[in-house]
């Protein structure tokens, strides 16, 4: 079963792949799916500037030759042409949920930036209904009085992020992700959660034992 889901992994990717082209900004997403993404990008040997959404893309993109363009400070780029990311979970009414690594904050950024994201998954990733956990990112300063205020979020035992930020996740029940995003979106201490709406995505490919499924999505 793991052998099946890796190549699915390995598929997708190495379709995305191909949706670049010589001259792109592209983000690179974080991840095992995302790193298939990367080398088969690399593969191509095509002339791209490239974001990545965390320290492990970064490392593993420049070992590969990529040319990592600094997303920080106001000269940083204000458009990508693409951004490719895997996901935890895609539910069929569009809502994605990304964070099981801890960089969702940075992959919505560079997401939300993209003209063309693009998620890529195995088939198991596809769920009826969004569930918890979703990851949180949440301010160090005053964390207690955040994680009161959220009453059903557990903090994860993982080091800080490359921004400083605490990891946790929303346990409660998710109900309607738009509502949530919101809740989440407007509680003082949250810094950024891992619900994706559909808005923000332009495709998914999902990895099959025979290829690869292409779904559309509300952006």
């Amino acid at each position: 079963m793991a052998t099946d889901v890796e190549r699915e992994k390995r598929l997708a990717g190495e379709a995305a792949a191909e949706l670049a082209e010589s001259g792109m900004t592209v983000g690179l997403g974080t991840g095992s799916t995302s790193t298939y993404f990367v080398e088969a990008l690399a593969a191509r040997g095509l002339d791209l500037r490239c974001v990545a959404t965390s320290l492990a893309t970064e490392q593993t993109a420049r070992t590969l030759g990529f040319d990592i363009v600094r997303f920080e400070g106001p000269d940083s780029p204000l458009r990508l042409d693409l951004a490719v990311d895997g996901a935890d979970q895609v539910a069929v009414n569009g809502w994605i949920v990304k964070g099981g690594g801890g960089a969702h904050t940075r992959e919505k950024l560079v997401a939300a930036a993209a003209d063309r994201f693009v998620v890529v998954v195995s088939s198991d990733k596809l769920v009826e209904r969004i569930a918890a956990p979703i990851p949180l990112e949440l301010l160090s300063f005053g964390l207690g009085a955040t994680l009161a205020r959220l009453g059903s979020a557990e903090l994860r035992d993982a080091p800080p992020t490359p921004d400083g930020g605490v990891l946790a996740d929303w346990v409660g029940d998710v109900g309607e992700p738009a509502k949530l995003a919101l809740e989440l979106a407007a509680t003082p201490g949250v810094v950024e959660h891992g619900l994706f709406s559909q808005e923000l995505v332009a495709e998914v490919l999902v990895g099959r034992e025979d290829g690869v499924e292409r779904l559309g999505r509300g952006g």
